[in-house]
């Protein structure tokens, strides 16, 4: 099972967690101290990171900016603070969900699932390509005409997601749900945000009108 890595700084809930972790057959491991805490994630090399924001010396929106600098592994924002804007700000910094305590753990089981099976999925296709466009996903990279450039992991859930529905316009509503599960927490203006920064990284290796709108009804390529 997969390795998780638990950044959380109350003893009990991180008890807790790395118990039901530990039951349900992950590997998991979590740390008191926080002042070399990137090194001690790089150091584990998780397939996973539940991520409190309250946190000593660096709160979890940092932790989760700093570690998106270096990584694209799957993050899960757990804490008791549940505003939109929490919400919002985890997602726009590369977290892959969002989860409130105090929380259902079988709930919080099947957010894991989810986002490892989304990120690990065993015997999908690794290069897909559309129009001289190529995706890889192993190493979040666009290509085109022999140029490459970087994706965030957003950006290259949106392109994965318009090429493997090449032909056929994808509603926003759809793409959020894909993305982020749920669209009801979710402003609108996030998906516009990553829509306009993939735009720009595909205009820098010459890719341009790619990304086609479809006024009113959502995206296609």
């Amino acid at each position: 099972m997969a390795k998780i890595y638990i950044i959380e700084d109350d003893p009990k809930i991180r008890a807790q967690l790395s118990l039901l972790l530990d039951k349900h057959g992950y590997q998991c491991r979590a740390s008191d101290s926080f002042e070399g805490i990137f090194e001690a994630v790089k150091a584990y090399g998780p397939e996973l990171i539940l991520l409190d924001i309250n946190l000593p010396v660096f709160d979890g929106y940092h932790i989760c900016r700093e570690i998106r600098r270096e990584s694209d592994v799957p993050i899960i924002m757990v804490t008791s603070r549940d505003s939109d804007v929490d919400e919002l700000m985890s997602m726009n910094l590369g977290a892959d969900d969002f989860i409130t305590k105090p929380y259902n753990t079988q709930i919080l089981l099947a957010r894991i699932s989810s986002v490892l099976k989304r990120t690990y999925q065993s015997g999908s296709a690794k290069v897909i390509s559309h129009n001289g466009v190529t995706l890889d996903l192993s190493k979040s990279m666009a290509g085109y005409e022999g140029r490459e450039v970087e994706l965030s992991k957003n950006e290259v859930r949106i392109l994965h997601l318009l090429m493997k529905h090449q032909g056929t316009i994808l509603s926003r509503d759809a793409i959020m749900n894909d993305l982020w599960q749920s669209d009801e927490f979710v402003d609108d203006n996030t998906l516009t945000v990553n829509i306009t920064r993939l735009r720009r990284r595909l205009e820098s290796i010459g890719v341009k009108d790619y990304l086609i709108t479809k006024r009113g009804q959502g995206y296609m390529v």
